[in-house]
Parts: C-alpha cells; sequence; structure tokens
C-alpha cells in the first residue's frame, strides 16, 4: 500500500481535518479510528463526526473501564449521533484466564500483565483492524519518549498497515484549546489527574512532576509502560 505523491503532499501541509478527507477518499471503506475516549481521541472523534468524514471509530471495550469512560462514550453518541463500534474480549479466553488466575492476575507479573492486554485489548484490535488499510489514532509525540520517535505517519509492521496520527505534532495546551473551543465533551478524570486513562484497575492519577503515563501500570518499571497497542514503527517513505 502506497501513498501516492499528490496524497503524501496532501498530508504534509493540510490541516488535520483535510488529511483525514483526503485519506478517506484515497481509502474508501478501508480506513478506521481508534478511540478510547481521552482528550486527543475526543477531539480526532470531533473532527470525523462534524464534517461527516467516512472513517469507521471504533473502541476496545475490555470490560474494565472507568465509570467516566462509559461516561464520555455516553455522551459522544448523544451529541454526535455517529456509531462508535465496540469490540470486546474473546469470551473463551477470557473466562479461562480469569477462572485460573483470577480477576486481578495483572498485579502478580509482567507476563500475567500482557496476557491480560493481550486477550483484552490486542487481540480485539486484530478483529477491529482486519480488511483496513489505514489506522487512525490519537497519538501525540509529546506523550512519552517512547511515542516521541515515533513519525506521524508510519508503516505499521504489525498489523500490516498504514497508521496515522493527524495531531502528533499538537501540544496538550492545542488539544485541551480545541476541546474548549469547540465544546467537546471530555472525560471527567483528566480534571482529577489522569493524562493518560485506561482500565480502571490499571490506571492511577499522577502527582506533578511525574511522566504523561507514569499512572499507567504504576507497579512496573517505567520501560514497561506500553502495552502493545502502540509499538515503534518505520516510516512510510512512499
Amino acid at each position: 500500500m502506497d501513498f501516492s505523491t499528490t496524497l503524501k503532499d496532501k498530508i504534509i501541509d493540510a490541516t488535520p481535518v483535510e488529511t483525514l478527507q483526503a485519506i478517506a477518499a484515497a481509502y474508501p471503506g478501508r480506513v478506521i479510528f481508534s478511540t478510547s475516549f481521552g482528550w486527543e481521541d475526543q477531539v480526532i472523534s470531533h473532527m470525523i463526526f462534524k464534517h461527516n468524514i467516512p472513517i469507521q471509530v471504533f473502541t476496545l471495550e475490555t470490560g474494565r473501564l472507568f465509570p467516566e469512560t462509559y461516561y464520555v462514550w455516553n455522551r459522544t453518541l448523544e451529541i454526535y449521533r455517529k456509531p462508535i463500534l465496540a469490540y470486546y474480549p474473546n469470551q473463551e479466553l477470557l473466562e479461562e484466564m480469569v477462572s485460573t488466575k483470577g480477576p486481578n492476575s495483572f498485579y502478580d507479573s509482567v507476563e500475567n500483565r500482557k496476557q491480560c492486554c493481550g486477550i483484552r485489548k490486542l487481540e480485539p484490535l486484530k478483529r477491529a483492524l482486519s480488511g483496513n488499510d489505514v489506522w487512525i489514532t490519537g497519538i501525540r509525540a509529546e506523550q512519552s519518549l517512547n511515542r516521541h520517535d515515533m513519525q506521524a505517519i508510519e508503516w505499521d509492521e504489525q498489523n500490516n498497515l498504514i497508521k496515522y496520527h493527524p495531531i502528533f505534532s499538537w501540544s496538550l495546551e492545542e488539544v485541551k484549546a480545541y476541546i474548549k473551543e469547540n465544546n467537546i465533551p471530555y472525560n471527567p478524570l483528566h480534571d482529577r489527574g489522569f493524562p493518560s486513562i485506561g482500565c480502571a484497575p490499571c490506571t492511577r492519577a499522577v502527582q506533578p512532576g511525574e511522566d504523561f503515563r507514569a499512572g499507567r501500570w504504576w507497579w512496573e518499571d517505567a520501560s514497561k509502560k506500553e502495552c502493545g497497542l502502540h509499538t515503534h514503527n518505520e516510516v512510510v517513505e512512499k
């Protein structure tokens, strides 16, 4: 899958909305956006829904989300009246893990935590991305050192598709300003010290001066702060 020279030029020079429109036109019916209803994802959902861009929006329903996340999910549906596909974990895999290891085995070891993330996130993600050519995300460069080394446009070797981050270069202040200007619903946990929000048992508020993702899997070493959804990929040079 190659970006044409014309499309690549549009992506470099265009606004995020124009870029999303160009990608949707270039890959009709094969572009998908993943949301976890955080600040960044709400910005992109607004862009897609407000401008009626034909990009399917989906979320991973892990079964362990915060009540506040369900609140903003529902508010998003009420405001935009657009569908958001929900992908659940494989029932048999989830039942086997919980039956043999208990509901909170992820606290016991990195291996157990990765197994839980694999069942609740990675396997459903594979199903969501299947048949698509472009995966849109809300990743920003300043979120973590790992993400700073990413590129706005990448080839995702793991999932065999193009990965594009439309607000990759935005600062958090720009994200907040866009949300305020457009009256976009957002997760109230952000106002309580949660810059990154995942499953409830695995996310805490961060303290002043801590890293953006310090609240995710806080009991583990800082080098293990990714669940495997977003790994470093090659830049698309097409």
